[in-house]
């Protein structure tokens, strides 16, 4: 537990977890100072967020598709289970959703040049996206990157859609581990190798 003792002209206080606890024996709350949080503001404050760099790939009946991605994140070990964010409101993504699996890869420092390609930044269709790299497939039948720091192909077991974007919640069922590379890294709205 933090406490901070601070003297107030003739009172004595101490804060306790949050709470103001004063030299008269009373407990208050302090005044929390709520703002609005415009669009611009936000996006200002991520771009201080380091994030791993990824492609999220999949392929079955609704087509082929891949795009890069920042926000994916491990959700538990038993089952192992990931989740992945995309835009909702591009509708090149609902290949995600409706053929029911997708692959996490994980990049690499000397992988930038598909993390652009992927990104939709260059206007590269489909196939000259897949072009940029080798491709085979684990056990769901997602494209998974061969030379990926770590690949994570998994079942869609759960779909949350929030403002602008859905998650994706995959059940990890193959995965490969690559060579010990440096990560790429996209903060401050640049790459950088960690």
């Amino acid at each position: 537990m933090r406490v901070n003792h601070f003297a107030c002209g003739m009172q004595y206080a101490a804060i306790y977890n949050g709470w103001v606890h004063l030299a008269s024996n009373q407990w208050k709350s302090p005044v929390l100072k709520k703002n609005d949080i415009g669009p611009q503001a936000y996006r200002d404050a991520m771009a201080h967020f380091a994030g791993h760099v990824h492609v999220v790939t999949t392929d079955g009946s609704a087509g082929r598709r891949g795009a890069t991605v920042i926000a994916a994140c491990s959700v538990s070990d038993t089952p192992p289970t990931i989740l992945v964010c995309l835009d909702r409101e591009n509708p090149k993504n609902e290949p995600f959703v409706k053929n029911g699996r997708f692959a996490l890869n994980a990049l690499a420092s000397d992988q930038e040049a598909l993390s652009v390609g992927f990104s939709g930044l260059t206007g590269l269709p489909v196939e000259e996206r897949f072009a940029l790299a080798e491709w085979d497939m684990i056990s769901t039948g997602a494209p998974t990157l061969k030379g990926a720091l770590a690949v994570f192909d998994c079942e869609l077991i759960d779909t949350k859609d929030l403002a602008t974007h859905r998650v994706l919640f995959g059940k990890v069922t193959g995965l490969r581990i690559g060579d010990n590379l440096r990560p790429l890294i996209y903060h401050d709205r640049g790459y950088h190798a960690l």
